[in-house]
This record gives structure tokens, C-alpha cells and sequence, in this order.
């Protein structure tokens, strides 16, 4: 059987079970973050279009047309609508401009519909989403995914950094994300897009709603409607048709007119709008406009007159709203009245949306580009960018559970924050603690890849600017560690955490509580390598150290003590790792309850220790205790309670209990493939105690197959000489024996002990098993008396 056992890792990531009574599900709710237009003008035609196309069960449909001609408007309006109608309907809206803000409006559907596992770190929310919404009966329901304009965004699985997948990431998307949008009967999907040749990637041609400028009776309607004008004029018509019967123009323009009533007037407007178009074609010519930006979509409807416009002296200015790295939304946090009136401008105007609650600020996509171009043209683009990057420094909190409501909403800003480069060394420091926090939250979310991209440059520009020595700089060193060992990629975070021990001793100590974290964290990444020896003696060291420093019950001594226990338990120590473990169960029963985590984690090394001593009863009584909890307090797919499964699957197996064995087995490898990955080290590690569960039931082939798999995996993954892979190696041995592969099995199971006996040692238990049987097999085929 495959090694079995949970070390706890101290660092400061504290996880902890929370009492929590069950939510109730809420009933069919709208997602749609923006109020409904009073003013919406019936465009009469699409709306027919869009409610004949989606009469058809399982319907998906494009609008497409150029930025601010009104899409998103209609998507709204019609969510409304339905809503009205039926109001047993769920509307989900998603923005898919990237995959940042996707992956947050799925946690933001979640949040609304209380799934029970939405808070669990290592969810992946997509799945999570996509099951719920596969559900029939959950009724009908209508999703809009807004500014689809990147196919690569929805049709390929998203990457984490510079080419390195999410391996590690339980919480990363493990397929395109348009994958995770079923179809179904009674669901329809609404797409927005500035592009046909991307939507016509996610919709049949005939299923493409094309969405032109507005009729002019439309447009006067409108321009009248927000002006609280009624009646037409020959001003109105000249304007609309300056305007090109662009809603989002239309709109503004009316916007700054009512709001400077009773100048300038609509006639006042049309020229100055005119004379500044003039002047900004005259300025324009000899160049193009920006990459990926048409000539007509990048300034139509954006009079100078209006983005010139600066709110009192020492207020906050338009372009620092509307600044770079604030690329979608931005959360209001103590405004108070000058800034009030400057949102109210910005409303005013429609360079700004607000949502429903009053908190979130969105900026139509079309303005972020004028604006960036409006910002260099004033050379103020470093200028702003810099204040971006303080304001976000300075309003994204740690990566605590509390915080995570605010670290959601931020999360984009951080993720598009990666990719600035300011110049000051005051900025770059910000921008690194940023960073660090960003990395933080990733963590705790699950997602790995962003956790080793943000650790890694907050670490890089510490240390240009601080050196390796400021602490400031090891906490950086210590998060990308941390995320190594995430990723199963020992070999890496054991190298950054020996940087951080040894700076930590010169600088703080020895006996220093970060000291002793960084000692123990090390000693947690030799477990993981195999090297119990090494792991064996820091943690004796961090033990003796807790006790003096902190006291015997001290909940940084009762972890360092468990992983001592687990450290001797590798060992075969078996005695002393159940002495210890004894003594930290009964202390943190007493002093955390019976049902903290870290009381379940101890019961479970425990546990552990019993079935290795084939005390399987006492065994089986802990295992299916700290199961019970974990399911309940955890939820089903949280790693202490898949743990917790394959524990009391292998205490089954030795019962005998063949079946009960192999029915927890494939759940926790299948929900492990799912979560974690093929190659991840604990997917190999529940993949590899199957395999010997069909062993045990003499199902050789299908155990064959795994162990062939689970052996190539951790080779490559692992090394030829890591103690889990010398145990695969022994299980295929055993298998091709039992095939009757005869000779194959012994060479292979002689490779085995000899490594074995440079690993492990020669009276390790394994060595002496393997020694044991391999003198057997030989004596059987020569055919002699032993």
C-alpha cells in the first residue's frame, strides 16, 4: 500500500473550520450588475430578432456590432424583460473580456446561488458552475456573456504565465472556458462581440444579430429622452447625424448639455463638437490610430470638449478614474464629497456605469483606449500609471478568508498590474507589495500559476531594490517557495527555502518564530522529497525550540511535534511517532476541541501509525471520525477530506474489505484528476493505492495499467530514486509476477532493493519486505531450498 500520511505544514496560512449552518438556496435571481436604462429607447426590430431566435430550446445567439453602438444595452434591457416575464428565470451576466473577470463573475454567480463549496481554496469554480447549471432542476435560465472579443480568451485553456500551465492549480480551468457554458433544453446564451469572425466561433451564422447605429427616429428619441426635451429641432437632426446615431455618443453628448444647461445648448454643442472634430482629424493626420483600433471606432462620439473637462482644484481627475491599470471596475472605498461630485460627473457624462449596490464603477471599453491615447498626448500616461499602481497597493488587502469578498472585485486590476514596469524605485516596491498580496490571495484561492508568477516578480523587485538580506524580500522568497511546493515541485521550493532559513538565522535567530516556520516548512519539503533523515533533524531541532520558547502546548510545538511524528512514522519509527502523536491529540482535543482541524489532522496521523502496527479497528474508529468532520465542516472535494477517504480506503484493504476499498478509491482519484491534475503528486498517490486495490481483488491487468502509468509520472516527476517511486516500482513488480512475467518482475524488484537500500537504508521495513520477498521469488525459480 501506497504511504499514507498528512503532514502539517506551518507557515502562515492557517486553516481553519468554520461552524457554519446551511445556507438556504435562494430563488431564481438575475447576476446583471447594472440598473435598467428609464430611457431605453425600444429598438423594436432587435428586440424580435432576439426573442425569435431564443424561442428555440437551447439557443445561442451573437449580437455583434461596432463598441458603443448599444449591445450590451439591448442584453440588458432584454435580461429585464425576461425577468419580468418569467420570473422563475435565472439571468446570468459574465464579463468575457478576459479571464480574470470571467472567472470572477462565475464566483459572483456562485456567491449569489450560495453553492455549499464555493469557499472551498482549492474548487474549481468553472466545474462548480457548469454542474449547477447542467442541473434540470434548477428551472430555466437565460447567461449573457459580455465583450466577447478575444476567441483565444473562451476557445483555448488558459495558460499561467509565460508558458507554464497550471499545473498545480486546483482551482485552474482544465479546459476552454466556453466549455464550461452547457447547452442545454429550456437554456439560452446571449454573446456581445465586436468581432463576426469571433463570434461566428461560438454560433451558427444564422444565429448572428447584427447590431447597426440606431434609426434616426431612434436616435432623436433618445437625444430627447435624456435632454427632457420633447419635440424634434433642425439642431437635434444635425446633431444626431454628427453623432452618426451612436447610442454611447448620443447619450454623453445630451449628458454634458443638460448638465451645463442653459449653456452650452444643442446648437452651442454641434459646433464646438464639430470644430474640435476638425482640429483632432487635422492633429491625427500623418498617423495611425493605436494597434488594433479602427479610425472611426477610436474617437467617434468623444468631443475633446468633454474629455478635457478637470473637476476643482485638488480633486480627483477624470484621468486618474479612468487611469490604465483600472481596466474594468474599481471599488468605492471612503469617497467622500468632492469625489462624490466627480463620480457624479463621470455618471453624468456615461464614462461610467454603476452598479446595482452602489459600489462597483465600470468604464465602457470604448473610453479606456481614447483615454490612454488622451493621456499621451498630455505625456501623463507614467504619471497616472504610477498612481494606478499606489492606489490598488493601497486598497488590496492580505489574502485572508475576510478579505476575499474585496480580493475578488480587485483580483483583475492585480492580475493586469503584472504587466506594468514604473520607473521610481518608491513604485516598484508598491507595486512588489501588491504583488506579494496578490499571490497571497491566489494562493489561498488555488490558483498556483498566478501564486508563482506575482511571488516571483514581487521577489525580483525587492531584491534589486532591498537585497536578499531585508526581510521584506525574504517574505517574497518565502511565498514563491510556498508555491513551488504547490506545484509538487520539491526539488525548486526546497532550494528557496534553505535562501530563507539561512537569512532568517543570521538576521533574527534561531529561536525566532520565523525562524522556526521557515525550519519547519523546509523539513515539511524534505518529507515530500523523501529525505526523512534531514527532515527527521530540523524538525527535533524546532520541537526542542517550540518547548522552550513558546511551551509544551503551544500550537506551533503541537505541529512541530506532529511533524516529527510523521517524519519517524516514514521512518518505520513507529513507537516514537505513536508516543508523540498521542500527546498532540490529546492536547489539541483539550485545548482547540474535537473537531478543529488540526485535532482531525493529528487523529488522522494517528490513525496512520495504528494501521502500519495492524491495529486496524482503532484505525478504522479515528479514520472514519476525521471523515465524517471533514465532509461536513470541508466539503467533499477539499484535499484533508480526500486524504481522509484514502486513509480509510487502505485500512479497508487490509480488512479484506475489497469493495468499500475500491469505491472510495475511484472517487478520491477521480475527483483528484479533476482538481488537481493526472501528474500531481497526490492524484499519482491515489491512482497508485487503486491499482493496488485491484491487485488485492486479483484484477491484474486493470492494476498493471495504473502502476505503468503512476511509474512513468513519477519518474519524471519525482526521480528514480524517491521512496514513492521505489513503492510503485515494488507494486509492478508484484504485478508482472502475478501475470507471470517471472524473470521481468525480478529484475525489476532487485533494481527496487537496491535503491531501496541506498535510500531508505537497509532495516528500513520496505527494504527488509522487498529483501524478504525477492529472496523468495529466487529461490522459487532456481528451485532450491532456502
Amino acid at each position: 500500500m501506497e504511504p499514507r500520511w498528512e503532514s502539517i505544514m506551518a507557515h502562515s496560512r492557517q486553516t481553519s473550520i468554520c461552524h457554519r449552518r446551511p445556507e438556504t438556496p435562494p430563488s431564481p435571481l438575475s447576476t446583471v450588475p447594472f440598473t435598467r436604462d428609464p430611457d431605453f429607447v425600444r429598438r423594436e426590430t432587435l428586440l424580435d430578432q432576439i426573442y425569435s431566435k431564443n424561442s428555440v430550446a437551447g439557443s445561442r445567439i451573437a449580437l455583434i456590432g461596432l463598441g458603443g453602438v448599444g449591445k450590451s444595452q439591448l442584453a440588458i434591457e432584454y435580461s429585464y424583460q425576461v425577468r419580468s416575464k418569467s420570473p422563475a428565470t435565472w439571468v446570468f451576466w459574465v464579463h468575457a473580456s478576459n479571464e480574470a473577470r470571467f472567472e470572477q463573475s462565475f464566483g459572483d454567480i456562485a456567491d449569489q446561488a450560495k453553492f455549499p463549496d464555493r469557499q472551498d481554496a482549492k474548487v474549481n469554480i468553472f466545474k462548480l458552475v457548469e454542474n449547477w447549471l447542467r442541473d434540470e432542476k434548477i428551472g430555466k435560465w437565460v447567461r449573457i456573456l459580455d465583450n466577447i472579443d478575444d476567441d483565444q480568451l473562451l476557445c483555448s485553456v488558459p495558460v499561467a504565465g509565460k508558458g507554464d500551465m497550471m499545473r498545480g492549480s486546483t482551482n485552474a480551468s482544465t479546459k476552454p472556458l466556453l466549455e464550461y457554458i452547457p447547452r442545454s433544453q429550456n437554456r439560452s446564451i446571449i454573446i456581445t462581440s465586436r468581432t463576426r469572425e469571433v463570434a461566428l466561433k461560438m454560433v451558427h451564422h444564422s444565429d448572428l444579430i447584427e447590431v447597426k447605429p440606431m434609426e434616426k427616429s431612434e436616435a432623436l428619441e433618445l437625444l430627447q429622452r435624456k435632454l427632457e426635451q420633447p419635440g424634434e429641432s433642425q439642431e437635434s437632426r444635425q446633431l444626431v447625424n454628427a453623432l452618426e446615431s451612436m447610442p454611447l455618443a448620443i447619450v454623453q453628448a445630451a449628458s454634458y448639455i443638460r448638465n451645463r444647461a442653459p449653456r452650452p445648448s444643442v446648437s452651442q454643442y454641434l459646433k464646438d463638437f464639430l470644430r474640435s472634430d476638425r482640429e483632432a482629424t487635422k492633429e491625427k493626420r500623418g498617423r495611425s490610430p493605436p494597434s488594433g483600433l479602427g479610425s472611426k471606432e477610436f474617437n467617434f462620439g468623444i468631443p475633446e470638449i468633454l474629455i478635457r473637462h478637470q473637476p476643482k482644484a485638488n480633486d480627483t481627475s477624470i484621468s486618474e478614474l479612468l487611469s490604465d491599470s483600472y481596466d474594468g471596475e474599481s471599488s468605492e472605498s471612503d469617497i467622500g464629497h468632492d469625489l462624490e461630485d466627480d463620480l457624479t460627473t463621470l455618471r453624468d457624462y456615461s464614462l461610467i456605469s454603476v452598479s446595482k449596490d452602489g459600489t462597483l464603477f465600470t468604464i465602457h471599453r470604448l473610453l479606456q483606449p481614447s483615454m490612454r491615447a488622451w493621456l499621451e498626448s498630455y505625456g501623463q500616461v507614467h504619471e497616472w500609471r504610477e498612481k494606478s499602481i499606489r492606489i490598488l497597493a493601497e486598497e488590496f488587502p492580505s489574502g485572508e478568508y475576510i478579505h476575499w469578498e474585496k480580493c475578488r472585485v480587485l483580483y483583475p486590476h492585480v492580475k493586469s498590474a503584472m504587466s506594468q514596469q514604473p520607473e521610481s524605485s518608491g513604485c516598484l516596491l508598491e507595486l512588489a507589495a501588491l504583488l506579494y498580496r496578490g499571490a497571497w490571495y491566489a494562493w489561498e484561492s488555488g490558483f498556483f500559476g498566478d501564486m508563482t508568477q506575482m511571488a516571483s516578480q514581487s521577489r525580483k523587485h525587492r531584491l534589486k531594490i532591498l537585497g536578499a538580506e531585508n526581510e521584506i524580500a525574504v517574505e517574497s522568497t518565502a511565498m514563491l517557495a510556498m508555491a513551488r511546493r504547490e506545484q509538487g515541485r520539491w526539488e525548486e521550493a526546497q532550494h528557496l527555502w534553505v535562501q530563507v532559513m539561512e537569512t532568517r538565522k543570521r538576521k533574527l535567530g534561531e529561536d525566532h518564530p520565523d525562524t522556526l516556520a521557515s525550519m519547519h516548512n523546509l523539513a515539511s519539503t524534505y518529507i515530500h522529497q523523501g529525505r526523512w533523515k534531514e527532515a527527521a533533524q530540523l524538525n527535533i531541532q524546532v520541537v526542542i525550540i517550540s518547548k522552550t520558547k513558546l511551551g509544551d502546548d503551544h500550537h506551533f510545538t503541537l505541529k512541530s511535534m506532529a511533524n516529527l511524528a510523521s517524519t519517524y512514522l516514514q521512518q518505520g519509527r513507529w513507537k516514537e511517532a505513536e508516543q508523540l502523536n498521542v500527546q498532540v491529540v490529546n492536547m489539541s482535543k483539550k485545548k482547540l476541541g474535537e473537531d478543529h482541524f488540526d485535532t482531525l489532522t493529528s487523529m488522522a496521523n494517528l490513525a496512520m501509525i495504528y494501521s502500519h502496527q495492524g491495529r486496524w479497528k482503532e484505525a478504522e474508529h479515528l479514520e472514519v471520525w476525521v471523515m465524517k468532520i471533514s465532509m461536513a465542516r470541508l466539503g467533499e472535494g477539499h484535499p484533508s477530506t480526500l486524504k481522509s477517504k484514502a486513509n480509510l480506503a487502505s485500512t479497508y484493504l487490509q480488512q479484506g474489505r475489497w469493495k468499500e476499498a475500491e469505491q472510495l478509491n475511484v472517487q478520491v482519484v477521480n475527483i483528484s484528476k479533476k482538481k488537481l491534475g493526472e501528474d500531481h503528486p497526490d492524484t499519482l498517490t491515489s491512482t497508485a493505492n487503486l491499482a493496488v486495490t485491484y491487485m488485492h481483488q486479483g484484477r491484474w491487468k486493470e492494476a498493471e495499467h495504473l502502476i505503468v502509468q503512476v511509474v512513468e509520472l513519477r519518474k519524471a516527476k519525482l526521480g528514480e530514486d524517491h521512496p514513492d517511486m521505489l513503492t510503485s516500482m515494488a507494486n509492478l513488480a508484484f504485478t508482472w509476477k502475478f501475470l507471470g512475467h517471472d524473470t521481468k518482475a525480478i529484475h525489476l524488484l532487485r533494481d527496487c532493493l537496491s535503491k531501496q537500500r541506498e535510500t531508505l537504508g537497509s532495516n528500513h521495513p520496505r527494504t527488509l519486505s522487498t529483501s524478504q520477498t525477492l529472496l523468495a521469488w529466487e529461490t522459487k525459480k532456481l528451485n532450491i531450498s532456502p
